[in-house]
């Protein structure tokens, strides 16, 4: 079962210091004249500079105090969070400039009517004018999905369910349980099956669980917006109610059966390879031996079965539960797969649960945009193809491959002056470094649509073909080499990846623009944005999780004894001070849930800096925009991360994702660097002071 990719940023959805001497002597300030520290003289003539909005600056705030607010103030202050968005920050606005490019493409794509069968222009094209024509989608209702309406409506035992259950996975649904192909956490050589917890609606397995007030409000409204969705596909209201409640239901005995995320984290827990005689044994109502030719992978030979705790308890209700009841659990989980598609009726009810309620967004995307987004999701490097032709050039591959190999030496000089870790273990996280593979803008060699029929005939059914063409190139892995070349994300996404089971780092077109990288910028700027999100991803590969496999990808145990119990002193810090930030009344980080992005965020950031260091060595470089370059790469770092968010948008965050909060990301990392005291002159006495003994040094 392949790791999941640790990113950058949030799923819209990507989870230790050195003291490096910098020029300006370490001295103990209160709030005030530390603030003086940060702001040029009067007397002193400004340089303008080019990658960093001084307009953004609250500068009557210490950066000693609260650094975010000191940097992003002025930016938090005038950028409330759009009606159309759950939460804004420079991630959303290069999206949006990223939007403009992606447009023209397929726009153009659409006026070339008669591209070539199966060319990228025609895919792109076909793809998005179905998505477009909203009236077509309106006269059309339902009719796409009376086929499996039909299907599952037909069920008739436990041999049907299972074969409507196949059908579905192939459609990408949800339903009951995951299963995919994908690496061999111990053999990264090798694809392998897995069966995976699934079949929820709501996000996570303690909205179903949990006894606090929000927890139940929106397990109430979840069965309620069922309801509204069964009453949409056709059942009178008292009929849509009993069904929903049937599927909330079910939907909780599942939850129960679940792991949680922290759980899931452990690469080991999750690893439970299974011949197929121990699967058949363990859930003997499934049938295996017929289920898996079903699903296309009858080559399966062994399994990963995630969650067998999970697997025993979808056993069990294959038998107990009615085929009646199965067949309205199917029912949901096609319309909740395909709402998006369908017509505005559909549309408007998922998002004023999923957007609206959960995230606190107020206004829907304009169509156009949400049509662009669902063409990158579904046949991305189609469209990516002439997305890097417009945006992305050679010259800026070649600098950010340099910043790479400048970070990777930084990481490497790191490494080997750790006062905490013995020589042997040291040179094993020498090799695994040195094996890192590096991707950069696009991938080398494009995907093959062959055999995907899209048209402009239906917008619906375009998803349907592009998730069952999906669906089969992943089962037909089987039994093939890993294919080291492909990448996980598209070029336009806005975002980089660290993969455990290919040991690579990942950073697509869409993100190596300004404001994290700008080739017209000083040094610090690019190392404190760009420099330090790259560091970020090389620590993910020494984080909680990522050390925890070799140099080719394996989870295998490489280090002492003795250095695993050193670096758990270290990760367990970690944990205490981000589960000490609250973002919202009575809520608090999970710092074992963000454990790996957050041990990722303070080593890449401070990585960065060294690198920064080595780049500016040999250079007369003065102050810009009345700071040093020390002050800028620090104030690059934090309006990277600059970001409003709906309390709404907050809460799900904390409770469902591996990164921290903006403003935790910006000041946790700064709160345990010295370079960052000595760059604006924080002492005991300033609230980002941490004592010694308090801050974490780890990478």
């Amino acid at each position: 079962m392949m790791m999941k990719h640790k990113s950058i940023w949030l799923a819209t959805a990507l989870t230790g210091t050195l003291a490096l001497g910098c020029s300006k002597p370490a001295v103990q300030q209160t709030a005030s004249t530390a603030s003086a520290t940060a702001v040029a003289s009067t007397t002193e003539a400004i340089v303008p500079g080019i990658g960093l909005n001084m307009a953004n600056l609250d500068r009557s705030v210490s950066p000693c105090e609260d650094f975010n607010q000191f940097a992003n103030g002025g930016w938090l202050k005038n950028n409330p969070v759009p009606a159309a968005e759950s939460r804004w920050g420079s991630f959303n606005e290069l999206r949006d400039n990223n939007n403009a490019a992606l447009l023209a493409v397929v726009n153009a794509a659409v006026a070339q009517r008669n591209a070539a069968k199966g060319s990228s222009t025609q895919l792109v094209g076909d793809f998005y004018a179905a998505g477009m024509d909203s009236m077509a989608i309106e006269r059309a209702g339902i009719a796409p999905l009376k086929p499996e309406l039909d299907r599952i409506n037909a069920i008739k035992d436990r041999n049907t369910l299972l074969q409507t259950i196949a059908q579905q996975k192939m459609l990408g649904s949800g339903a009951l349980f995951g299963f995919g192909v994908g690496q061999d956490r111990k053999n990264s050589t090798q694809h392998i099956a897995s069966i995976r917890q699934g079949g929820l609606g709501l996000p996570d397995r303690d909205y179903y669980l949990n006894s606090d007030a929000r927890s139940q409000a929106v397990k109430e409204e979840y069965q309620r917006h069922v309801g509204r969705m069964f009453m949409l596909l056709g059942d009178n209201q008292l009929a849509a109610q009993r069904n929903a409640a049937k599927v909330v239901e079910m939907e909780t005995r599942l939850a129960k059966a679940s792991m949680t995320r922290v759980q899931q984290r452990d690469p080991y827990a999750t690893y439970n390879k299974m011949t197929l005689a121990e699967v058949q044994k363990l859930a003997p109502n499934f049938n295996w031996n017929t289920l898996l030719g079903q699903l296309n992978a009858k080559a399966a030979t062994e399994i990963i079965v995630a969650q067998p705790e999970f697997l025993k308890e979808a056993n069990t209700m294959l038998a107990s539960i009615p085929v009646s009841d199965w067949k309205t659990y199917l029912r949901w989980h096609l319309v909740r797969g395909t709402a998006n598609y369908l017509p505005m009726a559909f549309v408007q009810e998922s998002f004023n649960f999923n957007s609206k309620f959960l995230n606190g967004t107020r206004q829907m995307q304009p169509r156009w945009k949400r049509i662009l987004g669902s063409t990158d999701a579904t046949i991305g490097e189609a469209l990516g193809q002439a997305y890097v032709e417009k945006t992305f050039s050679p010259a800026a591959k070649a600098k950010a491959l340099e910043m790479v190999n400048n970070l990777r030496a930084a990481f490497q000089e790191h490494v080997k002056n750790l006062d905490w870790m013995s020589e042997a273990t040291k040179q094993q996280a020498m090799t695994k470094l040195n094996a890192f593979a590096v991707k950069i803008g696009y991938p080398d060699k494009w995907r093959d649509y062959s055999g995907l029929t899209i048209s402009r005939d239906s917008y619906v059914q375009n998803m349907l073909s592009a998730a069952r063409w999906n669906y089969n190139r992943n089962v037909a892995k089987l039994g093939q080499p890993v294919d080291r070349t492909e990448w996980g994300m598209t070029p336009p996404t806005v975002n980089a990846y660290y993969s455990p089971s290919m040991n690579e780092i990942v950073f697509p077109a869409g993100i190596l623009q300004p404001p994290f990288f700008d080739p017209n910028a000083d040094d610090a700027v690019n190392y404190g944005g760009m420099g330090a999100v790259i560091g970020h991803e090389l620590t993910h590969g020494f984080d909680d999780q990522g050390s925890q496999f070799d140099h080719q990808g394996n989870l295998r145990d490489w280090w002492t004894a003795e250095d695993k119990a050193k670096f758990k002193q270290r990760t367990d810090l970690v944990d205490r001070q981000y589960s000490a930030y609250q973002p919202l009344d009575s809520v608090f980080v999970n710092g074992k849930l963000t454990m790996g992005e957050n041990i990722a965020d303070i080593g890449g950031l401070n990585i960065a800096f060294s690198a920064l260091q080595k780049a500016i060595a040999n250079k007369n470089v003065g102050k810009i925009d009345g700071f040093t370059p020390e002050q800028r790469f620090f104030l690059a770092w934090a309006q990277i991360w600059r970001n409003n968010s709906t309390p709404a948008a907050l809460r799900q965050q904390v409770l469902t994702d591996s990164h921290s909060p903006a403003q935790f990301r910006i000041n946790g990392p700064l709160s345990n660097l010295p370079q960052f005291y000595k760059a604006f002159g924080c002492g005991p006495d300033n609230k980002m002071y941490r004592p010694d003994a308090e801050r974490v040094h780890i990478w």
